[in-house]
């Protein structure tokens, strides 16, 4: 009977190139550097057969390091799903400060009005996301954003994109044509450096010369600075739809259909809960109709 590698060896290894070094694997399990190479090097002399390359990285795997990782990454994930259906925890909404703040609160409130005894967490993150390590059920997200592989990615909308600014400051500018731009103060964010030209191009001004004054580094501030009347700023629909019913800011050229679409990313692990389930569908009709 073949015995198995120790169940803390694998993992270890598995944590090693999934993440690119020891120092990062350390790190994920709670155990020191020294502990995850005696891990690794007990799982070498277990099977015999040289796993990471020596010399090199300390994360880079031989071929059969790089195949016995696939399949325990797959292992790995297999057991969480199969945890998280057994015992499922709180449904995580995963997305951006900004759509946090400006779209998912203000709404959020009428889904746990409906469902009292759905417990819901949150993740800030608008990047990159291990499902399974982070234990996202649902992320909100644009195609300029890359899914994890195993992700279901459900396409739900154009992003609608135009500039805004408060009434005192379109009164101050008389904005009535793209062109007027030019003589205005133009904020961006730095995570949306072309959002200037992709307005433009989408208004069919193409040609426009507009030269942004100030950059911030999230949504949240640059709509924060526009609303302090600090000059106009080109953001997606979605995150001033408050804003423009309140009159606290305003879109002199209205909206257009952006670069990007929304999407929604949904863990297969856990699509099948039925609380996933109702969340997904509220998510849809809101992400349909309110952007």
């Amino acid at each position: 009977m073949t015995t198995i590698p120790s169940l803390h060896a694998l993992r270890a290894f598995e944590a090693v190139i999934r993440l690119g070094s020891m120092s990062a694997a350390a790190d994920e399990l709670s155990v020191t550097h020294g502990a995850v190479s005696r891990h690794v090097r007990a799982l070498e002399d277990s099977l015999g057969v040289l796993l990471l390359k020596r010399g090199a990285k300390s994360g880079e795997p031989t071929p059969e390091g790089q195949r016995l990782s696939e399949g325990l990454t797959a292992a790995f994930g297999l057991i969480q799903a199969s945890v998280e259906q057994v015992r499922p925890g709180p449904v995580t909404i995963s997305c951006s400060e900004s759509i946090m703040m400006f779209w998912l609160l203000p709404r959020i409130a009428r889904f746990q009005h409906q469902h009292p005894a759905m417990p819901l967490q949150f993740n800030m993150n608008y990047r990159g996301i291990d499902p399974m390590r982070d234990n996202i059920s649902v992320a909100i997200r644009n195609t300029m954003i890359t899914p994890p592989d195993d992700m279901i990615v459900r396409e739900l909308a154009d992003e609608w994109i135009g500039p805004v600014c408060t009434p005192e400051y379109l009164k101050q500018n008389a904005f009535r044509e793209p062109v007027d731009l030019a003589r205005a103060r133009l904020l961006a964010t730095r995570s949306r450096p072309l959002a200037w030209q992709q307005w433009a191009t989408a208004a069919g001004a193409s040609d426009l010369n507009l030269s942004v004054q100030e950059e911030f580094e999230h949504f949240y501030l640059l709509i924060q600075a526009a609303a302090c009347g600090l000059g106009i700023a080109t953001v997606p629909r979605m995150l001033v739809l408050d804003a423009l019913e309140s009159g606290r800011l305003v879109a002199p050229f209205g909206f257009l259909r952006g670069h990007y679409r929304l999407v929604l990313w949904i863990n297969p692990h856990v699509r099948s809960r039925a609380d996933v389930q109702r969340l997904v569908d509220w998510m849809v009709d809101e992400l349909q109709h309110n952007t």
